[in-house]
């Protein structure tokens, strides 16, 4: 895992998929899913409003979007 993750919501996380060509396919519950169509990457995304995504959570989601995690600092 690299440095440390920035506390994080999930609408940000949502922003940054999007700007990565991730759409929303379904919601099932609280957890929303994206699929880009390109690489038929999939992910995700717990939608809890007011509270942040927990760090493993995040790395994980980081990871199936096909990014290290300096890579996903600089989309914030």
């Amino acid at each position: 895992m690299s440095h440390k993750l920035p506390q994080i919501k999930a609408r940000e996380i949502i922003r940054i998929a999007k700007k990565l060509g991730f759409e929303f396919d379904r919601q099932s519950g609280s957890h929303a899913v994206y699929y880009r169509k390109s690489d038929k990457s999939r992910i995700v995304v717990p939608v809890h409003p007011g509270k942040d995504i927990k760090p493993k959570t995040l790395f994980g989601i980081i990871k199936d979007m096909g990014m290290e995690s300096d890579e996903f600092k600089k989309f914030l």
